[in-house]
């Protein structure tokens, strides 16, 4: 029964999801290139109703020194909730959490990003996430290849991220907060799409292989998507006109 109402609550019977969506439709998305002064590059998402900003600084000295490469710069993030971002004030300490998805993202970024010519620097991504709803890995990912493009950091191709999931025994693309809660699955994913390359891809929950299969493909035409908007954003900064699906 209790399988039953949950199916009833985040996919009724037309097969349109708690918030309206189809299976295969993303949250509204808006991406900005630029906006703070004071960075090198900086990008604004609002991926449904998570709102991030990130600022990039680099390549710049290290400090202290003996943390630099000599043979390359290193990459640096920082992922941060801000207190108000979550309908409970959420300590301003790092958490564990915020921890490991700086890890995540850093790692994500790294296949993209070509620091081999700036050897002792150090690249630094200050991620704040101002509002969370779900998906805050994947809406910051994106927004950070964006602000490291608007940088100027050599870049191999930019990391799209979009999430899949299993909700009420279904693969549907970009999990929100109430299916990540209550849903059966949720697989974050971030893909290089020139590359064709996966940097990202977790999973949290269980699928069948051919669900896990199904997962991945609707992952990435949610990154597909993603993709043409932060190319749209840089454009437009630089060209002109609007940044939103």
């Amino acid at each position: 029964m209790g399988g039953r109402e949950s199916e009833l609550v985040l996919l009724d019977e037309n097969g349109i999801r708690c918030d309206g969506r189809k299976v295969d439709e993303p949250r509204r998305i808006m991406i900005k290139a630029g906006g703070l002064k004071n960075a090198d590059g900086s990008a604004y998402i609002e991926f449904g109703d998570n709102k991030i900003l990130v600022g990039v600084f680099g390549p710049r000295d290290v400090h202290p020194k003996h943390m630099s490469n000599t043979d390359t710069g290193i990459l640096r993030v920082r992922y941060h909730m801000e207190p108000f971002s979550v309908s409970e004030r959420k300590n301003p300490a790092p958490s564990r959490r915020e921890i490991e998805i700086s890890k995540v993202i850093k790692e994500a970024l790294q296949p993209a990003v070509i620091l081999d010519k700036f050897p002792r620097t150090a690249v630094d991504v200050f991620i704040e996430v101002l509002q969370a709803d779900g998906g805050t890995r994947c809406a910051a990912l994106s927004a950070a290849s964006v602000a490291l493009a608007d940088a100027g950091i050599p870049m191999r191709d930019m990391v799209a991220a979009c999430a899949a999931g299993k909700v009420a025994d279904t693969v549907v693309l970009d999990v929100n907060n109430e299916e990540d809660q209550a849903g059966q699955a949720d697989m974050p994913i971030g893909y290089m799409p020139n590359l064709k390359k996966i940097t990202l891809l977790q999973l949290d929950g269980v699928l069948t292989p051919e669900e896990y299969k199904k997962c991945i493909e609707t992952g990435i035409i949610g990154c597909k998507i993603v993709y043409d908007l932060q190319k749209k954003a840089l454009h437009d900064k630089y060209f002109g006109s609007g940044g939103e699906q």
